[in-house]
């Protein structure tokens, strides 16, 4: 089955104006299938880096590998040849052409060493996440927008029940949601696993304890949504604070952790600074804590961290094709004042975001958001606290109870 992929518009726009175009995200999140349909279009020769002969014969010759590619070109996962990078870099200077290389990436090549400038000025980088919810239903673009327009198209929406479950430990990866069985799936992410650290893993760092790597994933996994403590995840492995430190960067160097920075103001002497950690997608936390559909439903704590998980990376998957640039935070203060995900578009405007995995939803789940609006003054567009219900619901000026699937869904209008 093939997917929509929103954030189609924006690279063939890329291709128009920009040399070097390149797609990164997850391994197995569509970078190669959305890369190959846009090609396809436009006439592009298709390289796989996958391919080991390909490898070897560009990491002998770069200068000449380059040389002898045709005017448009994938070259798909590029992480694995680092040495390509000042090639291209010296074909782009020669000939500035829009869109010759259209890259594709399974590792932030910005944070690998000695990549961060080769192709400044001459690259657009399109982050690719694995599929929204909005994508896996063809449900349109989704509610960020207009959260940030104060403008709502919703109507009777879907209370979700056990689908919150449901989805949550689907994720968004693709190959998965075609699996019917959950021993299928979950054999998937197994297999997802073990190809990263033997290869992905292997060839961007050299690790001395590659078996410490799926131990220390899952640890990320149990603290999904809750403040980072790197010491807790140090404290199982006979390695030094630093070393694991350069593990968990490692993992977010393949998209596979988010770390949430705290949202800070002048006006708030007292706020915690310490950031939260998401794992990018719920799909694959799940597998890694062994979690079925009906264990996640029952187990509600851990069904509240999940969640909101899975609304944080339904958000930022949004925002990847949103026309603006919006910056994601969380917020906690020393009274203990929280809001889960708030988000800053570029230029002003706030929009904060409180998660329940309940069907009711009082005054008080709002006292985090309240508290941020009185500091945060005219910039505050929104307040939501997504909930299982069917009809949003008005809290006051600028703050709203909203059913969870209002995020993909825009429900019946009655």
């Amino acid at each position: 089955m093939s997917y929509p992929r929103l954030l189609q518009p924006r690279l063939e726009e890329a291709l128009d104006d920009t040399p070097v175009v390149l797609i990164h995200g997850p391994r197995q999140c569509g970078k190669t299938t959305l890369a190959k349909k846009v090609g396809d279009l436009r006439g592009y020769t298709y390289l796989s880096f996958d391919d080991v002969n390909l490898v070897s014969a560009a990491k002998a010759d770069p200068i000449g590998f380059v040389d002898r590619l045709t005017d448009k070109v994938i070259l798909d996962e590029i992480q694995h040849v680092p040495e390509l990078f000042s090639s291209i870099k010296h074909t782009v200077d020669r000939e500035r052409s829009p869109g010759r290389f259209l890259l594709t990436g399974s590792a932030n090549i910005l944070l690998l060493p000695k990549l961060s400038d080769s192709l400044a000025g001459r690259i657009d980088i399109i982050h690719l996440h694995a599929l929204s919810r909005c994508e896996i239903e063809n449900s349109g673009k989704g509610l960020l927008e207009q959260l940030f327009r104060g403008e709502f198209e919703v109507g009777v929406l879907e209370k979700l029940g056990t689908k919150l479950a449901k989805y949550v430990v689907e994720g968004g990866f693709p190959e998965p949601q075609q699996r019917k069985s959950a021993r299928r799936k979950s054999q998937w992410y197994a297999n997802y696993i073990e190809t990263l650290v033997q290869r992905d893993i292997r060839d961007l760092a050299r690790i001395s304890n590659l078996e410490a790597m799926p131990k220390l994933l899952q640890l990320a996994a149990h603290q999904s949504a809750q403040l980072l403590n790197k010491q807790a995840l140090a404290s199982p492995f006979q390695m030094s604070r630093q070393t694991v430190d350069s593990y968990f960067t490692l993992l977010q160097k393949i998209f596979l952790v988010d770390v949430l920075p705290a949202w800070h103001s002048n006006r708030g002497k007292r706020l915690i600074k310490t950031p939260k950690v998401h794992m990018s997608d719920t799909g694959l936390a799940s597998a890694l804590l062994g979690l079925s559909v009906d264990q996640l439903d029952s187990d509600r704590t851990m069904l509240g961290h999940l969640l909101e998980s899975f609304i944080y990376n339904e958000l930022r998957r949004q925002a990847s094709w949103s026309n603006s640039d919006i910056q994601f935070y969380h917020f906690r203060d020393k009274d203990q004042y929280e809001v889960d995900i708030v988000m800053e578009q570029h230029g002003g405007g706030v929009v904060a975001v409180e998660v329940k995995a309940a069907a009711t939803v009082t005054e008080k789940d709002f006292k985090g958001l309240k508290r941020l609006q009185s500091m945060v003054g005219s910039s505050w567009k929104m307040g939501i606290v997504f909930f299982d219900g069917e009809i949003p619901l008005s809290f006051g000026d600028g703050l709203i109870a909203m059913p969870i699937s209002g995020l993909w869904d825009k429900g019946i209008i009655v």
